[in-house]
């Protein structure tokens, strides 16, 4: 396995080591999670800001090896799948497009979704798991088999469990299997107007 990220990122000012070892490892093992670790990083989605507390995200998961799993899996692109097989959980982002309280639209409800998501990611790393989002499967599919409502959107899926060894993944997986690096904050911030640097800014 790779070392924490914090052993090779380099931020250019300074941030809890947290954030640097939080990743997104493609090879996992499909150990069953126990349920005390495994609903204390659910548990930690609901402690996200959200407009108005609305709350708007909700999850859906699977665990490796019961009859729910395919539900899950069968929703994944070719190339989630040669890696998501071996997860011990998978997990289905939707989001409330409406306000509980008076059925009005909620403008923020994918962003707020957003922040609960980053509570898993960061909750799991701190419980020594990894855990990696998705945009490759089908929305659509997932709508109905998972029998979605209406005024809820499809957001993101997820993958969690322990990392694997690199060694585990396709060929063609095995570079990226690293921590990645961030662009320079003058490429991500701006004072006042949107500026060139952030028009032009490129994923180093």
């Amino acid at each position: 396995m790779n070392p924490p990220g914090s052993a090779c990122r380099t931020p250019e000012y300074a941030v809890d080591r947290l954030f640097l070892d939080r990743w997104s490892p493609r090879s996992l093992v499909p150990d069953p999670i126990p349920d005390a670790d495994l609903f204390a990083i659910l548990e930690a989605a609901g402690w996200a800001p959200s407009s108005y507390n609305n709350q708007p995200w909700r999850i859906l998961y699977a665990r490796n090896g019961t009859p729910l799993w395919p539900l899950f899996f069968d929703l994944l692109d070719a190339g989630n799948k040669a890696w998501a097989k071996d997860a011990a959980v998978l997990l289905l982002f939707v989001s409330n497009a409406k306000f509980d309280r008076n059925g009005k639209p909620c403008l923020t409800h994918s962003f707020d979704c957003g922040a609960a998501w980053q509570n898993i990611a960061l909750e799991a790393t701190m419980k020594g798991y990894a855990a990696h989002g998705m945009q490759g499967f089908d929305l659509a599919k997932a709508r109905v088999v998972l029998e979605v409502p209406d005024d809820f959107q499809v957001e993101a899926m997820a993958a969690l469990g322990r990392q694997g060894p690199k060694a585990a993944l396709p060929e063609n997986l095995r570079e990226m299997e690293s921590p990645s690096p961030r662009r320079p904050l003058a490429e991500t911030v701006a004072e006042g107007k949107f500026s060139c640097n952030l028009l032009h800014a490129k994923k180093q």
